[in-house]
Order: structure tokens, then sequence, then C-alpha cells
């Protein structure tokens, strides 16, 4: 009976498993094998491999555009994730309170997802910023301030904050979602018996809903992390053309190593490099991960 059951589980398993080795881990093993050698072409066989031990690293952090991505999703990461995290929180408080129409205004929040990102990001260049007919420069042109509505918000100087504002737009309804599914799991007699000893709405907000939050924090801060890590289609949108310093990101970096995408093509192919910025990424991931599972060490509050 035991045979026969394992035979079942190798059965079923097997090609899953074997699926799992050659579209993940495969990949994964080359990608951090290939960092650690000059590699000029992704598909170059291992024989036209060269060893360079750290130095892809050591080029990278030595570059200025590299180092320049790094700051940029920094800055998306901190202040992206504040904007973003405290709206979705609000949000869902809201929207999880006695409110008519809770399900219509959940839907409009979260519609900007099912919008594929080349989509959003056309419409925001095209149709928000537009210095001449775009609605922020109809808005700003009806409460009389001229002077801004006439400002090109995607110039040098106003491109990152632009692309920031637009990415953030999209993102607050999935973060949302997750924030809604953690306050429901929260059992309303903790309201209850906060509401019968006198705690206010802001009370019962801090002493009630974040305790019980924490898991639901935690998810949120590290799929925000790896949304940020991955931050690619809105900076190629932005900045279509070249690279700017303004809007470039490692993954935008990577591409250009790898597949030379820059009309400009002032930079050389170097999949070595590109690999060993995709390790660098996944350190960050993972240190993140790390630093909030040990800063939120429980999922639930102690009661």
């Amino acid at each position: 009976m035991l045979r026969n059951n394992k035979r079942v589980i190798i059965t079923f398993l097997g090609p899953a498993v074997l699926c799992y080795v050659l579209v993940f881990l495969y990949p994964v093993f080359r990608t951090l094998v290939m960092s650690f050698f000059k590699v000029e072409s992704v598909s170059d066989p291992v024989t036209k491999w060269i060893f360079a031990g750290f130095g892809n690293y050591r080029k990278l952090f030595t570059t200025p555009i590299f180092l320049q991505s790094l700051k940029n999703i920094g800055r998306l990461w901190f202040t992206g994730g504040c904007a973003v995290m405290l709206l979705a929180l609000i949000f869902a408080v809201i929207l999880t309170g006695e409110l008519r129409g809770v399900k219509f205004f959940r839907s409009v929040i979260y519609l900007p997802n099912v919008v594929s990102a080349v989509a959003m990001g056309t419409m925001w260049i095209n149709y928000v910023y537009n210095s001449n007919y775009g609605l922020l420069h109809n808005v700003l042109s009806a409460f009389r301030f001229d002077a801004l509505s006439r400002t090109l918000w995607t110039a040098p100087g106003n491109l990152f904050w632009s692309m920031l504002a637009a990415y953030c737009f999209g993102m607050v309804g999935y973060h949302m979602l997750i924030f809604i599914s953690g306050i429901d799991q929260i059992p309303k007699d903790y309201y209850e018996a906060a509401y019968l000893e006198g705690a206010n709405a802001f009370q019962r907000f801090f002493h009630v809903t974040v305790p019980n939050m924490r898991g639901v924090i935690r998810t949120n801060i590290v799929m925000w992390t790896v949304f940020t890590v991955g931050f690619f289609v809105w900076g190629q949108l932005f900045s279509p053309v070249n690279l700017s310093n303004d809007t470039v990101a490692p993954m935008n970096y990577m591409y250009e190593l790898v597949f030379g995408a820059s009309s400009s093509a002032s930079t050389s192919r170097d999949s070595g490099a590109g690999a060993a910025i995709g390790v660098i990424l996944a350190l960050i991931v993972v240190a993140v991960f790390l630093a909030t599972n040990f800063i939120v060490k429980h999922d639930d509050a102690e009661l």
C-alpha cells in the first residue's frame, strides 16, 4: 500500500517538480553563476564565458547611472510606499464601515489595476500631464493657477515626481484590498468591547485595527518592495528613447545592458553585469523581507 502511494505521489508531483526545476531553479542558478562571468550575450554558450569574479558588481557600483537607478527606487519605495500605504489604509477603513455603495467604491478604486500599465501610463502622459489640454492643465486653469497650468510636468526635474504620482495612483487599490481582507478578519467583538469602554473612532483604529493587522501590514510592505524592485514599464513609458536619470530603475538599466535597447547605442551589451543586477535586486527583496519579519514579529496582537 505504501509503495502504491509513493508511486501515485511521484506520478502527480513529478511533472510539477520538473517544471519548477526547469522554469525557476535552473534560470536562477544560471543567473547567479553568470553574474560572476563576463558574458556579452545572454545566449552565449558557457564556453565563451570569461570568469570575472566580483568584477561585474564592482563595475555596477562605480557606474553613476546604476547608482542613480538605486536612488530612484529608494525614493520610489519610501516616498511612494508611505503615500500608497496611507491612502490604501484610509480607504480600507472607510470601505469596511457602514457605507452605502461600498462595493461600487471598492471597484472604482481597484479599477486602475485592471488596466494595463502601458495604457495607464499613456493616459497620464497624454491626457493628464499635457500642458495644453491635459486634465491637470484644465483643473488648474479653472482655479486661476495659470502659471502652474503651463508647467511641463514631464520635463526634467518634474519627470520623476510625475511618474511617481501616476504609478502610485494605480497601486492604491491593490494594497487597499489586502488591508480590507485583514480588517474583515478582526472579530467584531473587539470593536464592540472598545466602544463600550468609551473608545472613539481614532482610539479603536490605533488600539484595535492596527495591532491586529501586523501580518497584513508586513505582507503589504513585502509586496510593495517586490513591485518596486520590478519597476520597469513606467520608466520605459516616461523615457521611451534613452535612459533618463529621472526615471531609470535597475530593471531599465538591466534591459539596456542585456539587449542594448537604447537608440543612442552608448552602452555595450554585458549580460554578466545584467545578471549581477538581478542578483542585487533579489538580495534587496530578501533583506527587506527579513527586516520586516524581524520588526513585525507577530501576526496578531497579544490580547
